[in-house]
C-alpha cells in the first residue's frame, strides 16, 4: 500500500516540480478583504481560495509569497461546525485500533491528538500538549523501515513539525498490518506510548476538499476569541498559519483550477460544447503525466465513465484528440481502442474508468457522462 502511494506522489512530485502540467495554478490578489469576500472573489474570477494538500505545495506558496509586503494573507481554510478525524499525512481516514471506550475526549479536556497506547497497540485519544515519544513515517525508506521511532518527547504539533523536516510525515496507519508492523519497531525500547499521525479538527477547506494538511505556528490554533474561525498565513513566520478574525482584512491567494471535473452528465459533443464555452476544451491526455492528473481528478466523478477530448474518425478510422493529435501515448482498457471500431449510427469518443485501474474505453457519443474539461 505504501510502496503504491509513494509510487503515484513521486511521479505527482515530478509532475509538480515541471510546472508544464500542474494541475492548478496560484494566484497572489494584493486587495485587502475579508476571509468571505475574498472567498466570494476568487470563486468569480478563478476556482476558490487556495487549498494546500502537502509541505511541497506549502514550499510553492511560500515561494509565491516571499517577496509580498504584507504581514499575512488568506487561505481557505475555516473553521466548520463538527469535527472529524484526519491523518496529518492525508490519507484516508479508513481503519481505527481503539482501545475501549475510546475516543471519549476524557472531561471534555480536548483530547483532538492520538497516541498508541499499551503493548496491544490500541490508540487513545489524548491532549496535544503532551510530551509523547512519536512514530515517523518516511517514504524513502524500503517497505520493511517505512516507520521511524523517534525517542524525544515532544507534543503532537512539535512531533508533526520534526517528522516533515526529518522524514515525510507522522506516521498514517491503514490496517492491522501496519499497525503491527509499527510496533515491531518500538520493541525494544520498552516503551509503550507514542503519537501518530491522528488528529480531529473542524477546520474545512472553502472548496470542500478533503485535504487534512495543516501547518499551524506551533501556538494556534489558539481560539482565544469564538471569532478566530478564518487561516492566514504568517509572512514573519516562515508562513506558518494562525486563527484570525474573519473580518480582517488581508490580501489573499486563489487557485485557477488547470483541469476540472465537471458533473453533470452529458453526451459528449454536450460535453465539448461546455468545455469550450467555459474552459477551453475537453481534456486531452498526452501523456502518463496528465493521465495521472486525470486520474486525481476523477476521483470524486458520479458516473461509471468520464468524458475524455477523444474520439473515433471513422473515415480514416484512427482515434484523434480535440486537438487534432493523433494518439500517441494510450491507455486503453483490454479489448477497446486499438480494434476495428463500430461505424454504425452512433459515433464512439474516449471515456475513462473513474474507478478500477481508470483505463480509457470506446463509448458510443450519445451516452451521457461526466467530463473533464482543461484549462491548458
Amino acid at each position: 500500500m505504501y510502496l503504491k502511494w509513494f509510487s503515484i506522489n513521486v511521479l505527482l512530485a515530478a509532475v509538480f516540480g515541471a510546472f508544464a502540467f500542474a494541475p492548478y495554478q496560484y494566484v497572489f490578489v494584493n486587495e485587502a478583504k475579508t476571509w468571505t469576500e475574498a472567498q466570494s472573489y476568487c470563486r468569480q474570477n478563478y476556482t476558490d481560495l487556495v487549498t494546500v494538500n502537502n509541505m511541497k505545495e506549502m514550499k510553492n506558496l511560500n515561494t509565491i509569497l516571499k517577496d509580498k509586503t504584507t504581514s499575512s494573507v488568506w487561505i481557505g481554510l475555516n473553521r466548520g461546525n463538527t469535527g472529524r478525524w484526519h491523518w496529518s499525512l492525508g490519507d484516508s481516514d479508513l481503519y481505527h485500533n481503539w482501545a475501549v471506550l475510546e475516543p471519549n475526549n476524557y472531561l471534555g479536556q480536548g483530547e483532538y491528538c492520538v497516541e498508541v497506547y499499551g503493548f496491544a497497540g490500541t490508540w487513545n485519544d489524548d491532549t496535544c500538549n503532551k510530551m509523547y515519544y512519536f512514530m515517523c513515517y518516511d517514504e524513502t525508506m524500503t517497505n520493511t523501515q517505512l516507520y521511524v521511532y523517534i525517542q524525544q518527547p515532544k507534543t503532537w504539533r512539535d512531533a508533526q513539525s520534526y517528522c516533515r523536516q526529518y522524514h515525510t510525515d507522522l506516521a498514517s496507519v491503514r490496517n492491522q498490518t501496519e499497525n503491527q508492523l509499527m510496533l515491531n519497531v518500538t520493541l525494544s525500547s520498552g516503551v509503550s506510548r507514542f503519537w501518530i499521525g491522528l488528529f480531529n479538527d473542524s477546520w474545512q477547506w472553502s472548496d470542500h476538499s478533503n485535504s487534512s494538511f495543516r501547518y499551524w505556528r506551533s501556538d494556534q490554533p489558539n481560539t482565544t476569541t469564538s471569532n478566530e474561525n478564518c487561516t492566514a498565513v504568517s509572512m514573519a513566520d516562515q508562513g506558518q498559519w494562525l486563527d484570525v478574525n474573519c473580518n480582517t482584512m488581508n490580501p489573499f491567494v486563489c487557485y485557477q483550477n488547470k483541469l476540472v471535473l465537471v458533473n453533470q452528465t452529458l453526451t459528449w459533443w454536450d460535453a465539448l460544447r461546455y468545455c469550450r464555452e467555459n474552459h477551453r476544451d475537453l481534456v486531452s491526455v498526452h501523456s502518463e503525466e496528465v493521465q495521472l492528473l486525470v486520474t486525481v481528478v476523477a476521483q470524486k466523478a458520479s458516473s461509471e465513465y468520464i468524458w475524455l477530448g477523444l474520439h473515433h474518425n471513422c473515415f480514416f478510422s484512427c482515434w484523434f484528440w480535440v486537438t487534432n493529435h493523433t494518439v500517441c501515448f494510450q491507455n486503453w482498457a483490454p479489448g477497446n481502442g486499438t480494434g476495428r471500431e463500430d461505424c454504425g449510427v452512433v459515433e464512439r469518443a474516449g471515456a475513462l474508468e473513474s474507478i478500477g485501474g481508470q483505463h480509457w474505453v470506446s463509448l458510443p457519443k450519445n451516452q451521457q457522462l461526466n467530463f473533464i474539461c482543461s484549462n491548458y
